[in-house]
């Protein structure tokens, strides 16, 4: 028996965009369309050609929303983070960039380094065209992602940056170890998923959008390696249990976010990153 295919109307249309403006993330309206009796892949199509179409038109920026922050009020030089004290040694506010000293002890950047090896293979991105995962050639390393709380160590770690950026464990996406050999890079991007690409609706049904990103390092290459922030002039020098943190209360270069990590010159560069998402990450 077959399936009348409903039709979008301009009211549809019309809408998706009181929505987008009133502030409601595409997965709820999504939601709310599902709710009211519209097919999946009807509501989905009718939401990514309307939220692409309105965006590139008129320009829009989206409204900002609540972010991962660690609490830095009078300048403190250490803050606790659950089981462990760790530096602040710069930071700046746009970017929202934080750097902090200590977040790994040696050992357990050790340990991330040898579960991680035996699984490592060439590192993929978001294809937000579709919503999947591909390689691509902007992304030179090798990598592998731990299941959230997949180990004693992964759980103690994720504990530690829940309570240093006050954003639940289960916020997060598993944690993702990389290993960048010489000359190996990744070119400069964005961490938010763009909300003009059709894949993006399906990608954010997961915990939104993400909003915030930790990068620890596992190693201290020989030359190079950082991670570099174009839009401001910034450049973090890969050191050993160090960590950066950048957020982004909006999917918009306006945050100012663009980041990559610098081609590595001489030795090797691990890191693993955590990014965080609006909700619950399953």
């Amino acid at each position: 028996m077959s399936t009348v295919r409903q039709v979008v109307t301009p009211e549809l249309r019309r809408w998706i965009v009181e929505q987008a403006r009133a502030g409601q993330p595409p997965e709820s309206v999504l939601a709310a369309m599902r709710a009211s009796g519209w097919q999946e892949d009807v509501a989905l199509d009718a939401l990514e050609t309307t939220l692409r179409d309105f965006l590139r038109e008129h320009g829009v920026v989206p409204p900002p929303v609540a972010v991962p922050a660690p609490r830095l009020d009078g300048s403190p030089s250490v803050v606790r983070a659950a089981d462990r004290d760790v530096r602040v040694l710069m930071q700046m506010q746009l970017p929202r960039v934080v750097v902090f000293g200590g977040l790994l002890a040696d050992d357990e950047c050790d340990a991330l380094i040898a579960l991680a090896r035996p699984r490592l293979k060439r590192s993929e991105t978001v294809q937000q065209t579709t919503g999947g995962s591909e390689v691509h050639a902007a992304r030179t390393s090798r990598g592998m992602f731990f299941q959230r709380g997949e180990t004693e160590l992964v759980a103690r770690i994720e504990r530690r940056i829940a309570e240093l950026v006050h954003w639940p464990v289960d916020h997060g996406e598993g944690l993702q170890v990389l290993h960048y050999a010489p000359g190996a890079q990744y070119e400069p991007h964005h961490d938010y998923f763009d909300p003009a690409q059709p894949g993006t609706p399906r990608i954010l049904e997961r915990g939104g959008q993400r909003v915030g990103t930790l990068v620890m390092y596992l190693n201290t290459p020989v030359k190079g390696g950082g991670t570099t922030f174009p839009d401001v002039g910034l450049e973090v020098g890969a050191v050993k249990g160090n960590a950066v943190f950048f957020s982004y209360d909006r999917p918009d270069p306006a945050t100012k976010t663009l980041h990559g990590g610098a081609p590595v010159i001489e030795g090797e560069k691990w890191v693993a990153t955590k990014w965080l998402r609006e909700g619950v990450f399953r």
